[in-house]
C-alpha cells in the first residue's frame, strides 16, 4: 500500500463522513422539528419509546444525534428516565441502518439492468438529482431533499474509494497479521471503543469495517468484538453532552453506556463461553459488507431484546449511581431553557412558555405572601419574599437571554409574536415581584415601630389588598392560559384601582389634617398604595400583551386609548361588576 492508497484512503474516510453529515442534516431539516416533538410527545411506554427511537435515528443516521437530543429532552424535564430508556434502545437499533445502506456500495457492474444498479451509476444518478434540486429549486423543502441525495453520493463516493484504497492490502502479510491480533476479544473490543471515540460514530466506524470487508482478511472472529467494541465507543459523544446536564441528564446520558456495555458483557461471555467448549466452526468465515451489517443489527437487536424487560432495575441503578441532590423547583425550571433545543424553536419556545408560566406564578405567590405580612408580620415570611425576589430576578435573566437567543433563529411570524410576548412580560412580573418586596419592607416597617394605622385606613388597605389579588390572579392565570377573554377583564378593574388610589389619598389627607394619623403612619400608607397602584399597572401590561398578540399587533398605548375611548359593552359591563365588590 503506496503513499497514494494512504491518500486515497484518509480523502475516502473525510468524503464518507462528510456524507453521513450531509445527508443527517438534510433529513432533519425536512423532518423539521416534528421528529422531537413525536419523539418526545409518543414514547409513553418502553416499547413505544424503542420504536420510535428506533425509526428517528433511522431516519437522522446518528444514535448519538437522538441520544443527545433525549439527553436534552430529560434534562429539561419534558421526558421521564424511564421513557428516555426505551428511545435510547431504540437509538442504538436504528444505527445500523446506515450499514444496510452501505451494502449498496458492494453492487458491481455487469451489463444490462445489473449494470444499471452498479454503485458508479447509482451514485451519479443520484448525484445529477441531488444537484438539480439543490441548485435549480426555490422550494426551501426540495432543495433540503437535494441535500439528503448530495450527502448519499458524497458517502457512496468515499465508500467506494476507501474499498479501493485497501484492496491492495489483501495481498499484505503484514496487514493480515494485525487483523489477526484483533481475533483477540479484548483488543478487538478495545480497538472498536477507541475506534468509535475517534471518529465520534458508530455508523462510520461500522463502514470503515465494511470497507476493510473487500480485502478479505476480515473473519467472523475479527469482526465480532470490533462491532462489539464499536457500541460502547459510540457512548462517547453522549456521555460528552451530559457534562452540563442536570442529574436526570446525566442519568440519561449515562443509561447509553450501560445498555452497550450490558450488552458486551452479556453476548461475550456467552458466545466465547459456548465456544469454549463446542469451538465453532464459522469462526474463520470471511465477512462481507453484508454479513457486517447483519451482525451489527443482529447484536444491536439482540442486547435491545434482552435488555428490555430489565428497564426499571437499570432505572434504579442510575438512580443509586447518580443519587438526587434535592435540586429547588427554580432549578428544574431553568433546566428547561435547553440550549440544545435553541434549533428547534418550537421547542424552545414551548420551554419559555412553561418556564415564564412558573415565574408569573411564583410573582402571583410572592405578593401574597408580602400583602399578608401587615396583618400579620414573620421574619421567616419576610425574608422568604426576598428570598424569592431574588429568585425571579435569575429567572428573567435566564429568560431574557435564552429568548434573545430565540429570536436570532429562524421563526415564523407566530413565533416570532410569542416570543415578543414572553419578553414584554418577564420584565412586568419581575417588576410585580419587586413591588412584592417593597410592600413587604413596609409591613416590616409598621411592624417594627409599631405603627397603628387607624381602623378606616385598615379598612381602605383591606379593600384595595382584595382588588389588587383579583386583578393579579386575572392577570396571570390569563397569562398561563392564553386567554385573551379573560384578560379583557383587568383593564376595567384596573381603571377601579386607580379610582380606588385617588380616594384613598384623599381620604389620608382628611385623616392629616384631622390628626387622626400621623406623618411616618402617613408616608407607610403612601408607600403601600404607591406599589399597589403600580402593580396593577403591570396587570395591565401582561393583559394587553395577550390580547394584542391575539390580534397581531403590540402598539398597547393605540389598544388602551381605543378600549378608553369606546367603552364597550364588555368594558362596562366589568367596571360595574367590580365597582360593586371594590369600594370603599
Amino acid at each position: 500500500m503506496g503513499i497514494a492508497d494512504v491518500v486515497t484512503l484518509l480523502g475516502g474516510i473525510a468524503l464518507f463522513l462528510f456524507g453521513m453529515s450531509l445527508m443527517g442534516e438534510g433529513l432533519k431539516k425536512v423532518a423539521g422539528s416534528r421528529l422531537e416533538l413525536v419523539l418526545y410527545k409518543l414514547s409513553s411506554t418502553p416499547l413505544k419509546g424503542v420504536l420510535l427511537g428506533t425509526g428517528v435515528t433511522a431516519v437522522i443516521q446518528s444514535s448519538s444525534a437522538t441520544s443527545v437530543m433525549v439527553v436534552g429532552f430529560v434534562n429539561s424535564g419534558m421526558m421521564k428516565v424511564r421513557q428516555a430508556i426505551g428511545v435510547i434502545m431504540g437509538a442504538i437499533v436504528g444505527t445500523s441502518v446506515t450499514g444496510w445502506i452501505l451494502c449498496l456500495s458492494s453492487l458491481e457492474g455487469g451489463s444490462g439492468v445489473v449494470q444499471l444498479l452498479s454503485t458508479e451509476v447509482l451514485t451519479g444518478v443520484v448525484a445529477v438529482i441531488g444537484i438539480i434540486l439543490r441548485m435549480f429549486n426555490s422550494k426551501a423543502s426540495n432543495r433540503h431533499v437535494g441535500e439528503i441525495l448530495l450527502g448519499f453520493a458524497v458517502l457512496m463516493y468515499g465508500m467506494s474509494s476507501m474499498s479501493g484504497a485497501v484492496s491492495p492490502l489483501r495481498e499484505s502479510e503484514a496487514f493480515i497479521r494485525i487483523l489477526t491480533s484483533f481475533s483477540n476479544p479484548i483488543l478487538g473490543i478495545l480497538v472498536g471503543v477507541v475506534f468509535t471515540s475517534i471518529l465520534q460514530s458508530a455508523s462510520a466506524a461500522v463502514g470503515i469495517l465494511q470497507a476493510l470487508a473487500v480485502t478479505g482478511a476480515i473473519t467472523f472472529e475479527i469482526a465480532l468484538p470490533i462491532i462489539m467494541g464499536i457500541a460502547i465507543g459510540a457512548a462517547v459523544p453522549v456521555l460528552l453532552s451530559a457534562l452540563g446536564a442536570n442529574l436526570h441528564g446525566k442519568r440519561t446520558a449515562f443509561i447509553y453506556l450501560l445498555i452497550d456495555v450490558l450488552g458486551v458483557l452479556i453476548w461475550s461471555l456467552l458466545f466465547y463461553g459456548v465456544n469454549a467448549i463446542v469451538h465453532f466452526t464459522f469462526m474463520s468465515t470471511v465477512m462481507s459488507s453484508v454479513s457486517i451489517a447483519l451482525m451489527n443489527t443482529l447484536f444491536r437487536l439482540a442486547t435491545v431484546i434482552v435488555l428490555l424487560p430489565c428497564i426499571g432495575l437499570m432505572e434504579k441503578l442510575m438512580e443509586t449511581l447518580f443519587p438526587d441532590t434535592g435540586a429547588h423547583p427554580e432549578e428544574q425550571d431553568m433546566d428547561r431553557l435547553e440550549e440544545r433545543f435553541l434549533q428547534h424553536p418550537a421547542l424552545s419556545i414551548e420551554q419559555s412558555r412553561l418556564v415564564t408560566n412558573a415565574m408569573a406564578q411564583r410573582a402571583e405567590g410572592n405578593l401574597l405572601m408580602a400583602m399578608s405580612l401587615r396583618s400579620r408580620f414573620s421574619d421567616k415570611d419576610f425574608r422568604q419574599v426576598a428570598e424569592t425576589e431574588s429568585i425571579i430576578d435569575r429567572y428573567e435573566d435566564k429568560l431574557g437571554t435564552y429568548l434573545m437567543k430565540i429570536t436570532s433563529k429562524s421563526l415564523s411570524e407566530t413565533q416570532s409574536e410569542e416570543v415578543s410576548k414572553f419578553l414584554h412580560t418577564i420584565s412586568d412580573f419581575e417588576r410585580i415581584s419587586d413591588h412584592a418586596l417593597n410592600i413587604s419592607e413596609a409591613a416590616k416597617e409598621i411592624h417594627d415601630k409599631n405603627l397603628q394605622l387607624s381602623p378606616e385606613a385598615c379598612h381602605e388597605l383591606d379593600v384595595m389588598e382584595s382588588a389588587v389579588q383579583e386583578i393579579l390572579n386575572i392577570a396571570v392565570s390569563a397569562f398561563v392560559d392564553n386567554d385573551p377573554q379573560r384578560a379583557a377583564r383587568v383593564e376595567p378593574l384596573e381603571e377601579i384601582i386607580d379610582g380606588l388610589c385617588d380616594e384613598m389619598k384623599s381620604h389620608h389627607v382628611d385623616r392629616l389634617q384631622s390628626g387622626a394619623c400621623t406623618l411616618n403612619q402617613g408616608f407607610v400608607f403612601n408607600d403601600l398604595l404607591t406599589n399597589y397602584e403600580r402593580v396593577a399597572d403591570h396587570c395591565s401590561n401582561v393583559a394587553v400583551a395577550i390580547i394584542e398578540l391575539e390580534s397581531d399587533s403590540f402598539d398597547t398605548h393605540e389598544y388602551l386609548s381605543s378600549v378608553r375611548a369606546m367603552k364597550s359593552h364588555s368594558f362596562a359591563q366589568y367596571f360595574e361588576e367590580y365597582k360593586q365588590r371594590f369600594h370603599l
